[in-house]
């Protein structure tokens, strides 16, 4: 397995894209969108360059990891010669069932397809393709270059074969991989959303100010951030897909996202990336990073 084919630039598809083209694969990264291509490849420079730096990678290392990435823009000419494609499109069933319909037609007969859904069934994925003995689930963890855990999801028809194979790969990338059942959320954010979700709500019913919240959580539970400022790095709309797609999957009202989620999420209050979530991340408030206000 040699020639890999990421689908999305965004922050996980160039992460994916940026640890695989490191250790030696061939990648083929892939968006409809040429801006998001830039904007991606622009982002795995700078997190080499941060590399070289830390002297993790040297130079040379850097420059030949740059060399292993192509950038296109058509989706059967990135895909036709893979052995393996890495779905990391938006965290939306309609457009990853889409993608994976055109995959079967594209792709060679044994390539693997895998998802990186944080939530979505491999098992309802797979529905839309005629190998889905090949389709499986490879959730990687935000930043996907420094995070060693990845979710490796077998659905209901996904082969022994497929799963040992993609084992063994997550292993040759420096990963720790852990097999895990396909249900709503798995296990990372099954356990992981509820808790943010919480948080909001704690924040919503007035118990405490979003700094307390965090600082709670930081301080007492010895978490590296807290739930508020984790779920603005993950994207406030994000997290509300992820806990919309458990609640209709186990239709349980635990999962029941939080209305001022909902309400934030509505107003365009993504988070780091709109510029604005639990926290002010606008060019005027630069100066006081979340990290500095939490640095103790």
């Amino acid at each position: 397995m040699k020639n890999i084919a990421i689908i999305g630039a965004g922050t996980m598809g160039n992460g994916i894209a940026h640890t695989f083209a490191q250790n030696g694969f061939n990648v083929n990264l892939i968006d409809i969108s040429e801006a998001s291509l830039k904007k991606g490849i622009a982002t795995i420079t700078k997190n080499l360059d941060r590399q070289v730096a830390k002297e993790v990678l040297t130079e040379t290392q850097k420059n030949n990891a740059l060399l292993n990435i192509k950038l296109l823009t058509d989706l059967r000419e990135g895909v036709s010669q893979a052995d393996l494609v890495v779905e990391a499109a938006s965290e939306n069933l309609k457009i990853k069932l889409d993608i994976f319909k055109n995959l079967e037609e594209f792709c060679q007969p044994n390539t693997i397809l895998a998802s990186n859904t944080s939530s979505i069934s491999i098992t309802q994925i797979a529905s839309t393709t005629k190998r889905a003995d090949k389709v499986i689930g490879m959730h990687f963890m935000n930043p996907v270059p420094v995070m060693k855990l990845v979710e490796i999801i077998s659905g209901y028809s996904t082969s022994k074969a497929t799963l040992e194979t993609i084992t063994k790969l997550a292993e040759q990338l420096g990963k720790a991989p852990v097999p895990v059942n396909d249900y709503p959320g798995f296990v990372a954010n099954r356990i992981l959303m509820p808790m943010i979700n919480e948080a909001v709500e704690t924040l919503y019913n007035g118990v405490a100010g979003v700094a307390e919240i965090d600082t709670v959580m930081k301080l007492g539970m010895a978490h590296p951030m807290g739930p508020l400022q984790l779920a603005d790095f993950i994207g406030l709309d994000v997290c509300l897909a992820i806990l919309e797609v458990m609640y209709e999957g186990f239709k349980n009202p635990k999962y029941a996202p939080c209305p001022l989620l909902v309400n934030m999420v509505r107003a365009g209050k993504m988070g780091v990336k709109s510029g604005e979530g639990f926290y002010d991340y606008s060019e005027s408030r630069k100066a006081e990073t979340v990290a500095n206000q939490f640095s103790s």
